[in-house]
């Protein structure tokens, strides 16, 4: 087969993949208020990172003849009126406060479902979506008018720096009855949006410092032989990076350091795969084409906490590299996620994966998550596959291949002012930045 022809049949499996993934967000949804399910499991609420995902992939949709663009601008405009329109107070059953949201919603009536948190991270998620719709919807139409006004509208309400409670680094989040939680955003995490969205803010910006503080507790680290700026959990050098194209861009702490964050998330998935070779927990089929170490579904809730052949399994947690914890369970998705960043070691592994058979009936494409290691379930031929499909892994799938092929996604988010302004606010310079509008 020659070069060419390798590169059309690449193409074709990232399109079908990217098709079945964008399905998620067609039938996992409520038409009524345009909520997003968190998974595939019955009854569930809705996730808001999710939703932001899906007002993201709406467009992606438009654009690979997926979905029509009526449809799409319905969905949108359905989604940003619920948002507005639903209760902000701190009732303990509103469907956010200050702006911000709950990190799950109840599928129908939208407010508050499990008693979870108002979450700083995944309102950032939200309104990444929000903004990003609002500049693809951009004709003079009534329609297209009222959804800018909305995204501007919910974008304006969210108070950012009461997320900081009187400290420069912001917090994870707010219960009513708790008030703000014990956790910060300390060490590189997928907080990178937040801060960029908070600090581009012209409402209720975060304070001066902030941005400072928070790189402060990053760690420059070598594992497996690369330095990088360090988080263990593949997921984070991807989520943030969805929406704000880091190609070329610098902050103090990247300059300093002759790097920038989409090397970064190259080095951190080449971390991955040499830990997956090296394998030091003798893990299953983990190797040059099986890695994928992340936060994601695993078999613990099978396991009910038992150890079994010596082992310890868990069931939704953040796993990491190198420090574990490392059940033997990889998560295809985050793969993908880093196809903008690492294709040459993404495509062999997710065409590994696809001889695995890893999406063969599913009907969103790969399952979440699964563990050749776990020895009680072969129903599978690779052992322990999740039973779910969830919504914050299809957005993923969908955003990372439109990113590689022709940034769909970044050449949206490029133009939004918000984002600009929060990344200039940050200290980032240099790339199409220097170039953008003041």
């Amino acid at each position: 087969m020659n070069h060419r022809q390798a590169a059309l049949d690449r193409e074709r499996m990232l399109r079908e993949m990217q098709r079945d993934s964008f399905q998620y967000f067609v039938h996992e949804v409520n038409p009524a208020n345009g909520l997003v399910c968190d998974k595939t499991a019955s009854p569930w609420p809705a996730s808001i990172a999710a939703v932001g995902m899906g007002l993201t992939v709406y467009p992606i949709g438009v654009e690979r003849g997926l979905m029509r663009h009526a449809d799409a601008l319905r969905m949108t405009l359905t989604t940003l009126r619920f948002l507005m329109a639903s209760e902000q107070s701190d009732a303990p059953d509103a469907t956010g406060y200050n702006g911000l949201y709950y990190h799950f919603l109840d599928m129908q009536t939208g407010r508050r479902a499990w008693n979870c948190e108002l979450s700083s991270v995944d309102t950032a998620l939200l309104m990444a979506g929000v903004l990003t719709a609002r500049e693809y919807f951009t004709s003079d139409a009534a329609d297209e008018r009222e959804l800018r006004d909305l995204a501007d509208a919910l974008y304006a309400r969210v108070d950012w720096r009461w997320l900081q409670d009187e400290r420069l680094v912001l917090c994870h989040g707010w219960t009513p009855e708790r008030g703000f939680l014990e956790w910060r955003w300390h060490g590189y995490d997928e907080s990178l949006i937040l801060h960029a969205l908070g600090l581009g803010s012209t409402t209720h910006p975060l304070a001066d410092g902030a941005y400072d503080a928070w790189t402060a507790t990053f760690e420059w680290k070598s594992v497996e032989d690369i330095e990088y700026l360090h988080a263990g959990s593949l997921f984070i050098h991807q989520m943030s990076h969805i929406w704000l194209d880091v190609r070329g861009l610098r902050d103090a702490f990247m300059r300093t350091h002759d790097s920038d964050y989409a090397e970064n998330s190259r080095r951190a998935a080449l971390v991955q795969q040499r830990y997956a070779i090296r394998n030091p927990q003798r893990c299953a089929m983990y190797g040059e084409h099986a890695w994928g170490i992340t936060a994601c579904d695993g078999p613990g809730a099978r396991a009910r906490g038992q150890r079994l052949a010596g082992r310890t399994y868990y069931d939704y947690v953040a796993r990491r590299v190198p420090d574990g914890p490392d059940d033997g369970t990889l998560a295809p998705w985050v793969v993908v996620a880093s196809l903008p960043f690492a294709p040459d070691i993404v495509l062999p592994t997710i065409e590994h994966f696809r001889v695995l058979q890893l999406h063969t009936g599913n009907r969103y494409g790969f399952k979440a998550s699964f563990n050749a290691t776990y020895p009680a379930d072969r129903h599978h031929a690779v052992g322990w596959v999740s039973p779910f499909h969830f919504g914050i892994n299809e957005g993923p799938t969908v955003l990372a291949i439109a990113n590689h092929l022709d940034d769909a996604v970044w050449r949206l988010t490029r133009r939004s002012a918000p984002l600009v302004r929060g990344l200039r606010r940050a200290g980032f310079a240099g790339g199409w930045l220097d170039a953008a509008p003041p």
